[in-house]
């Protein structure tokens, strides 16, 4: 089995066999840097298809709930150590053969980034249903008194993220309009309260900056091209010159 981050904020690791730690010290085998992770968060110990996760700190949650006691992993469970959100998948094999090269991460086609409140900084990426509450069970907990224990539910359409707000107490808004269903685009912001997140678009992002860059050079090499051709004009009409003077 092998974790992936939501974020991006390591790269997908393949389990291996025997015990590895997750933390902020650089001699865990997942080093992970971010606001909230302790030295040694938590220890993964790997037998086979028997994976156990054991909390050394808080906060662990597993599937969103607290999580104080080792307990076995399966595929699909969602972890999260502090404010880093990751995924257990299995392995994806070629025949009997372990591929050598490890999988590059999943972008999800949309992240939630808090801009504001606890969940300031933070990345959730969107690949389905999500809900967002102040209870500890939702996809994205929130644990401030504004916030309604169940407060909006997100779900991944086509063109976007369509927001329902569930009768929340101080309402969702979307770029400060309040809804109580509405379309989230890239770009936009949306409110629970004064809790604040914006939608993002990581895999267009990175389409950009590819095209950017392919424009960019496709550029630079035009602008060679043209001064290749005046150097070459120029010395044409010096030999020219040249030719005419000495008759």
């Amino acid at each position: 089995m092998q974790l992936t981050f939501a974020g991006g904020e390591h790269a997908p690791f393949v389990l291996p066999e025997g015990l590895i730690e997750i933390g902020a010290t650089s001699a865990a085998a997942v080093v992970l840097a971010q606001p909230g992770i302790a030295s040694t968060h938590a220890r993964i110990e790997r037998h086979g298809e028997r994976v156990q996760l054991r909390p050394c700190a808080q906060p662990v949650r597993l599937n969103g709930r607290p999580l104080r006691d080792a307990i076995l992993l399966k595929p699909g469970d969602t972890v999260e150590f502090a404010s880093v959100r990751c995924r257990v998948n299995r392995e994806q094999v070629a025949g009997d053969i372990r591929q050598h090269t490890r999988l590059r991460t999943a972008v999800p086609r949309f992240v939630l980034r808090g801009v504001s409140g606890p969940t300031f900084g933070r990345n959730f990426g969107i690949d389905g249903e999500l809900t967002l509450g102040r209870q500890s069970d939702c996809d994205i907990s929130i644990p401030a008194g504004e916030i309604s224990r169940r407060h909006a539910r997100l779900r991944l359409v086509p063109d976007g993220v369509l927001v329902e707000d569930l009768n929340s107490a101080n309402g969702t808004c979307i770029n400060g309009e309040r809804v109580h269903n509405g379309l989230l685009k890239p770009g936009d912001e949306l409110a629970l309260d004064t809790v604040r997140f914006m939608l993002l678009a990581p895999t267009v992002e990175v389409v950009a900056r590819k095209s950017a860059q392919h424009t960019a050079a496709k550029s630079r090499h035009l602008l060679r091209i043209a001064a290749w051709s005046v150097a070459a004009i120029a010395l044409v009409l010096l030999a020219a010159k040249a030719f005419t003077a000495g008759f």
